[in-house]
């Protein structure tokens, strides 16, 4: 809604005014002195001044003085006596938008309103398009449809119908997991799914930039808010107004920031750094994080009342390692995609099920960031047309270190879940000792026919 401030000491002419525009539906504020219009710009921002130049205190002047001196966005409109003509075609010189003459011709005086109030539309547009082309050269904005998640894995399947089922709605989201499964993978599919498509997605990592920067980053500041901000500068949440903003790694958001995190969370209002005019926007908030919150709020490190606010719909995306029916599909994608790219010249390659068998045994501590990585080294480094042993880097081999709790899917009894890691110790020394039943006996300790009555437990004949 345009917000207007009227600013003449006729109430008549200022009564006027407002009916005329009636239907229109702008805000109007109203003052009758030049201190009252300074009290109200001082609290408030408008997008139109409508002063008249003759004020019991001062003249019209002064507020056009004062918003040069503030970079404010507001147009002003002077209304003058006919005598004082040539004092508002200078105010026009000096950035006023128009002057109309009295007695007001209704017709005209409605037309520069409305032209005034298009040239600020305009204006906001382009501040914020020319923000946004800023943020979106360091957040790709291409589309991001389902199929870009690679998997078929029972996991990533429940994954997926919950996020295809968020993505209606207009609820906060927490996205957690570890480094590298792909989290902002899935807020970029939420959004680009969503009602919010067509406006922005902006990412901001709250783990690189220190506590006052980020404050910036987020809420903008005003000009000479602190040495060196020169010029006025959007935040990433006006940047992100009717789209989607993806607070990456919130874990590590300052304490400080918190406290006005959560404030844009109730009110959806905001002030700029150095400024005291309040903003509203219209934001959908997505956030993420490798960090166990719940231990963070009993530390006293993260605020449970932002917690609550953020975690209206919680979507876990499990490692790369409890879901390895993925990785065969996830590595076929990306050999195809670092071939597409010319990492590798000639014909269409394949990879041999020996190096798939490689690939499933390896932990992927960096889950499917560090497989990427991997293959792409392997693309480049091939020499054939075929993935071999021979490309495997020795880092995968070398780190396949016995299996961890980590390791495993602790849903269940404890009976189970300790039976899950005998089976993968017996399972990584057989596979060590290339399947020799008496090294791998004596290297666990046990008993030969102990062993034999485990590999029959838990089926591992034949490997």
């Amino acid at each position: 809604m345009e917000k207007i401030l009227l600013v003449d000491d006729n109430q008549p002419i200022r009564r006027m005014i407002k009916r005329l525009f009636a239907d229109k539906k702008y805000l109007f504020h109203e003052a009758e002195t030049l201190k009252g219009a300074v009290g109200h710009l001082e609290k408030d921002k408008y997008d139109l001044i409508i002063t008249d130049l003759k004020l019991p205190d001062g003249d019209g002047i002064e507020l056009l003085k004062q918003r040069n001196a503030n970079d404010m966005e507001s147009e002003i409109i002077i209304i003058t006596a006919y005598g004082d003509v040539e004092t508002a075609v200078k105010a026009m010189k000096d950035g006023a938008f128009d002057f109309i003459i009295k007695p007001l011709n209704i017709d005209e005086f409605e037309i520069k309103v409305e032209k005034a109030l298009e040239k600020v539309a305009l204006t906001q547009d382009n501040e914020r398009l020319r923000e946004t082309i800023n943020i979106m050269a360091d957040n790709e904005s291409e589309d991001y449809n389902f199929s870009e998640i690679k998997g078929g894995s029972k996991e990533l399947v429940e994954v997926m119908e919950l996020v295809k089922k968020v993505s209606r709605s207009t609820a906060a989201v927490l996205i957690t997991g570890e480094s590298g499964v792909g989290k902002e993978l899935v807020a970029r599919a939420i959004h680009f799914n969503s009602d919010r498509c067509n406006k922005p997605f902006v990412r901001v990592n709250c783990a690189v930039f220190s506590e006052g920067i980020l404050e910036s980053e987020l809420f903008g500041h005003e000009k000479g808010a602190f040495t060196g901000a020169m010029n006025k500068r959007l935040g990433r949440f006006e940047i992100a107004d009717g789209g989607t903003i993806f607070l990456d790694e919130i874990g590590d958001l300052p304490a400080n920031t918190q406290v006005k995190l959560l404030q844009v969370l109730q009110e959806f209002t905001f002030e700029r750094v150095g400024g005291n005019v309040p903003i509203s926007v219209d934001v959908r908030v997505i956030a993420a994080t490798n960090k166990n919150l719940q231990e963070k709020i009993l530390d006293n490190s993260f605020r449970e009342d932002l917690f609550y606010r953020i975690n209206v719909v919680p979507v876990h995306i499990p490692p790369l390692r409890q879901r390895t029916d993925d990785i065969e599909l996830l590595t076929e994608f990306f050999i195809d995609k670092f071939a597409r790219e010319g990492q590798h010249p000639g014909d269409k390659l394949t990879i041999s099920p020996e190096v798939m068998a490689e690939l499933k045994k390896y932990a992927w501590p960096g889950n499917v960031r560090e497989l990427e990585h991997i293959i792409e080294r392997m693309v480049i480094l091939c020499s054939g047309n075929s993935l071999e042993i021979r490309d495997i880097p020795v880092e995968v081999i070398e780190k396949r270190d016995i299996p961890t709790m980590k390791n495993l899917d602790l849903e269940g009894t404890l009976k189970e879940v300790l039976e899950q890691y005998e089976r993968k110790i017996i399972e990584y020394y057989l596979e060590k000792e290339n399947y020799d039943k008496q090294h791998t006996a004596k290297k666990l300790g046990v008993k030969l026919s102990t062993l034999y009555n485990k590999i029959d437990k838990y089926g591992l004949k034949g490997k």
